[in-house]
Parts: structure tokens; sequence; C-alpha cells
């Protein structure tokens, strides 16, 4: 097969290496790919949002699947572009994205569909938010609408927090057009669990849950991120909890798309927290997340090619999906200044690592021989073993192989699963 992954972040970077190793792949390209992904197959200068570029290389490198990583291009409808001509392409098209693109129609579909999410309201004018943050006397998250590269969830501790959250968003424009429209949200506690399921719009095969680390800083302190680090499985998620996941969010979600005439191919991840009174959905996304793919798919034995293909074919029900025994856990480097500006270009130095353990590349970029830092999450140093704790010793042990000026990374990732497991 000759694949095209697109996108330039970690997730891609695993999504590469994991197809790199099918040996039913004939030629690997990326685009546009960063220097961690040229080493898995040949990086492309094409615009990803760039339909007919796209659509034009596929044809002429004779593209059997198209893999497509982040959700800007799935909402911007490029699978829709690809389909269209007759080329598979493994990801939703644009009316299924909108679980991801608009978190207005996420939790009315939700309503609809009697999956379980906190309570909220949504608003397209300041005005009106105002008015109804002083009649909540209760803990708020607000959440611009459309997307924001995984920072526009905000957790105002006071009123005038909140306030002031909401002139950013509607008056300053802090996360441009994708905070036309803001939902306010009830705040719910408990632990949160990444649950990513394969889809062929009808069969849904949930993989291993994760646990992501959102804040900047050890102790779950400091500003929200798009995440400091991830492991999988995550112990805390039971298999009676994967079950009712799977009852009541996985199956009445793509059964609800479907029905609504827009069906779910690709992977759909649920957002959960796991709440006194039971599961509830905190977001859904329209592919796989970012750095949880970087923990998952490392314990992943079944062929991805494999499964993707029989996604697009719908024909999931027949393939065999088996996970490697242990846990892997991601430790995410990240550029002096994360989240707000990071520091780019500064010079990356390797050392080799074991074979239980990949650096994948996300915030980076080749210049001459050497490899410089180009964003704020620049790394994901993932290492696999028999159990959790082995995972993260060897995470930790080699986080020295790796160096570059400024560079911050949390000390406590798979420390939540160690407890839970006392």
């Amino acid at each position: 097969m000759n694949v095209l992954i697109i996108g330039s972040g970690g997730r891609e970077h695993a999504l590469a290496w994991k197809a790199a190793r099918s040996p039913r792949l004939t030629k690997l390209y990326i685009a546009p790919g960063n220097a961690g992904t040229s080493s898995c197959g040949e990086n492309v200068a094409v615009d990803i949002h760039d339909h007919d570029a796209v659509i034009h290389f596929c044809r002429r490198k004779q593209i059997d699947l198209v893999i497509v990583g982040p959700e800007m291009p799935l909402a911007g409808g490029l699978v829709d572009s690809l389909s269209a001509e007759g080329i598979h392409s493994f990801g939703p098209k644009q009316a299924a994205a909108q679980i991801e693109a608009s978190k207005v129609f996420a939790k009315d579909f939700m309503t609809r569909h009697y999956i379980q999410t906190a309570r909220y309201a949504a608003f397209t004018h300041l005005e009106e938010a105002i008015r109804y943050l002083k009649s909540v006397d209760r803990p708020i998250v607000i959440k611009a609408s459309g997307l924001a590269a995984g920072k526009g969830v905000i957790l105002p501790g006071t009123f005038e927090e909140a306030k002031s959250t909401l002139e950013n968003i509607f008056v300053e424009r802090t996360f441009g057009d994708a905070g036309n429209q803001v939902v306010i949200e009830e705040r719910l506690s408990g632990q949160e669990v990444s649950l990513m399921a394969f889809t062929d719009g009808i069969t849904i095969v949930p993989m291993l849950p994760a646990q992501d680390h959102k804040r900047l800083l050890d102790g779950d302190e400091g500003p929200n991120t798009g995440g400091m680090g991830a492991y999988a499985p995550a112990p805390v998620f039971t298999k009676a909890m994967m079950k009712e996941a799977l009852e009541t969010v996985l199956k009445p979600a793509i059964h609800g798309m479907r029905m609504e005439g827009n069906p779910f191919v690709g992977v759909l991840y649920a957002g959960l927290i796991l709440t006194g009174a039971g599961l509830s959905v905190l977001e859904f996304n329209c592919r796989f997340g970012d750095p949880e793919t970087q923990a998952v798919l490392p314990l992943l034995e079944t062929d991805l090619l494999d499964i993707a293909e029989a996604c697009v074919n719908q024909t999931l029900a027949d393939v065999d999906i088996r996970w490697r025994n242990g846990a892997a856990v991601c430790v995410v480097l990240a550029g002096k200044g994360y989240p707000e500006k990071a520091e780019s270009g500064r010079m990356i130095e390797f050392a080799p690592l074991p074979e239980n353990a990949v650096c994948f590349h996300a915030g980076t970029k080749p210049e001459n021989d050497r490899v410089l830092t180009s964003g704020g999450r620049v790394l994901g140093l993932t290492a696999w073993a028999g159990d959790i704790a082995s995972a993260i010793d060897t995470v930790y042990s080699n986080v020295t192989k790796v160096s570059f000026d400024g560079m911050n990374y949390r000390r406590d990732i798979g420390q939540r699963a160690l407890e839970g497991l006392k």
C-alpha cells in the first residue's frame, strides 16, 4: 500500500512510526511531517488545506490510503473531497467532524441521544453570557465552541475571572472565530480518562483507556496545555467502566451519527470524567488524541493499516484487534515559554534509546544536519514495559538522552496510576 499521513505533530509521528511497521506498506508519505517523521517515510511539502493539491498528490503517487491526523483538515472537509474522488481516507467527513469542531453541536447532540454530560448553556453575545453567569451558583467551565488547538477550555475560579474570560473571548477575540459561540457548563469533579475507539460507522472497537496530564506543572498545577504527557492503560478505568462507556457513550454516539445521516468513520475520542454519579462526557474529538496516541499505539499489536482499511471498507468486525500486555508512558518535552509563547530555533541533541523507548517529534524541523525546535510541545518521549512502574522508570531514566536549551517537562507523569494500584 502507498499511504499518505496528513499532519505534522507528535500524533502524526506516532501514526507514521506504527504504519512504517506494516508489512503491507510500500511507500509512506507525510504531509508536511516534521524532523522525526522523515525517519519513517518521505515528508512532502503539500498544503493540507488545499484539497485540490492533496488530491493531485494522491493521484500522482497512486495513494491507496490517506490517514488524516489533525482536526482542522477533518473539520474543513478534506475527507469529503478525497472520497468524492474515490480516494480511500481514514477519518470522518465534515458533518461528522462537527462533534469536535462545534462544542455547541456536541452538547446538543449528546442531549438528543441521552449521553450523560454536564449541564450547559450556549451563548453568542457577551451580555447574555454575563447575565447567565450571575445566575449560576456552582463552579463552571467556559469553552470556546470552535477549534482552539486544545486551549479553548478555561476553568475560572471567581465570577470576575469568568467575566474577564468571556470579555477576552467575545471582545478581545482571544480564540478568533472559534469563540463566536461559547459554552458555559457545570464543572464536574473526578478523574478524567481518554477513551479512543476505532469505528467504521457501525462496529466500534475501543482502544486502551489512557490518562492525559493537561496542567503544565507537577501536581496538576499551572495553566492548561495541550497535554504534558499520558499513559495507558489507566488502572482507574475498570472493565465495568469500559462496558458502561461502550453501551452509554460510544454506541449511542456512533448510532446517533448514523441515524442523523452523518456516519462517523475513523477514531472517535471520548473525554470522560468519572464522577460519583457515574461516567459523564466532557468532550468528543473526531481523531486520535495527542499525546494519548503516543502512549496507546506502542501497545497496539494489530497492523494499523489493516484496521484503517477495514474502517474505510466497513469491515472492522472482521479484524481481530490485539494489544500488548503491559503499559506505556509518554512524557512531553516542551520549550521554554510554553504554553503562552514558546521559544523556537533551539538545537536538539539526541542519544540512542533502548528498544522499548521512542522519541516522537512534535514541534521540530530539520535544518542542514541539525534538528531544531519549532513549537511549544517539542517531543514526546515514550517507553513501554511489562507494568506501569517499569514504564515510568524507563521513560524518566532516558529523559537525559534528549536535550535542548529551555527544555521543561513534568516529573510525575503516571504517578496517578501508581497511586490507583496501591
